[in-house]
């Protein structure tokens, strides 16, 4: 019997709710995607709850349950399995933050009336990024105030960078700098004002809150600043921490599931992932997080992977950082460039060569165009394999996905990817 491969593949916020201005539809139903209509055609369509009810929708949580971890045991905060990507080593009792570059609002106000415009600033270039956090924190206002927090910043060449925070241990005093912390992811919040969201809940959210309008000092009338605004580009005069958490260990996934694997991916969070899981990194050129990213390059780098590995895993970001950026039209694109320059070469190419394959795409979370923020609502799924046809008649949209099986628990996917039919 031939070897089978598999592959997963998320559209990361592919799915939404009906936009009105999409004649109601949702951007997957009004997208041309017929590579991911003929899996769903031949495979098997459903819907999967992966964000635990009670638990804030997010890539973390969502993925961490796709890849059969149960974010209510295994999560403890979305930076330490970004810092992983990077080779981070968190110790026990340091805390781990992003520390997003960001856009505030350039209308004179005091700090706390400010809006947040921006997550990404802009989608800041990666080096010009790391330039720019590395000058701050070299700042001598800055960096006092940031040495006396014992923060340390770790650039990630993107728009997400790593905070990490040690100090002297006393007692509690880990605990404490956590306990009734409440940080704001901000992507989930564009458009709000400063005041509202800024850290709160105890004394380390006063000192990091203090942090991030020192930074706004520094930065707001940074050269880089002034000629960005100069050529009408958003400035990076920003700094915001959230998705605080502290080391974790994840279970070994060739233990678990009996299966080598590698994931292919542009944001740290999902290389972390793998990498906790002991899954292998790949490095793909060109592969950027945004819309214009080097999807031939994944595609290729999967199809490369599987010739030594049982399972590769692709994330693309692209719909969702659309999503948050208010590009309805960028989102619609990313879907269909995921079904026409993913998924469709890889069919063919794995058919090709005759290799028999089970491939499950899905959205990791929904994230909506109506709020630019992630909701935690069930996402359409399909489980195809190569060697049957199920004939269902339906096509890869939240709706078709509703009516055909549903999983309450994601993390009960791989499993499902895995199975011997």
């Amino acid at each position: 019997m031939k070897p089978v491969k598999y592959i997963l593949i998320i559209g990361d916020g592919m799915a939404d709710d009906p936009v009105p201005e999409l004649d109601g539809k949702t951007p997957l139903q009004y997208a041309d995607t017929p590579a991911l209509d003929k899996l769903a055609g031949a495979g098997i369509p459903g819907s999967v709850l992966t964000i635990p009810e009670g638990m804030q929708a997010g890539s973390d949580t969502a993925i961490l349950s796709v890849f059969g971890c149960d974010p209510r045991t295994s999560y403890a905060g979305r930076a330490p399995l970004e810092a992983a990507a990077t080779g981070l080593s968190i110790s026990p009792g340091d805390i781990a933050y992003r520390c997003n570059m960001v856009t505030i609002e350039d209308q004179y106000k005091p700090f706390e009336e400010r809006r947040l415009i921006s997550h990404s600033a802009g989608s800041i270039d990666g080096e010009e990024s790391d330039t720019l956090v590395r000058q701050l924190f070299e700042t001598p206002v800055f960096k006092e105030e940031a040495a006396k927090a014992g923060i340390t910043i770790h650039p990630a060449s993107s728009f997400r960078h790593i905070a990490l925070q040690k100090q002297e241990k006393q007692g509690d005093r880990f605990s404490a700098l956590l306990k009734d912390i409440k940080l704001t992811p901000p992507h989930d919040h564009l458009g709000a004002v400063l005041g509202e969201i800024l850290p709160k809940g105890n004394e380390n959210a006063i000192v990091l809150k203090n942090l991030m309008k020192t930074a706004f000092e520094v930065l707001n009338y940074h050269p880089y600043n002034i000629k960005k605004r100069a050529i009408g580009k958003l400035p990076a005069n920003g700094i915001w921490f959230w998705a605080e958490g502290t080391a974790i260990e994840l279970p070994d996934f060739k233990e678990k599931y009996g299966k080598t694997g590698s994931v292919i991916s542009a944001v740290p969070l999902c290389q972390g992932i793998g990498m906790l899981l002991g899954l292998e990194k790949v490095y793909v050129v060109g592969a950027t997080g945004e819309l214009h990213t080097n999807y031939e390059g994944k595609a290729n780098a999967a199809i490369e992977a599987l010739k030594t590995r049982d399972f590769a895993a692709i994330h693309i970001e692209a719909p969702d950082e659309c999503t948050h950026n208010g590009d309805t039209k960028g989102k619609m694109q990313a879907i269909e460039w995921i079904d026409s320059r993913v998924i469709a070469p890889m069919i063919k190419k794995l058919s090709a060569n005759e290799i028999d394959f089970r491939m499950l795409v899905m959205s990791d979370h929904r994230t909506l165009t109506s709020t630019r923020g992630h909701d935690g609502g069930p996402v359409p799924y399909v489980l195809y394999d190569s060697r049957y046809d199920k004939k269902t008649g339906k096509t890869f949209n939240e709706k078709d996905a509703a009516s055909g099986e549903y999983i309450k628990d994601g993390t009960e996917l791989m499993s499902l990817l895995f199975e011997d039919l």
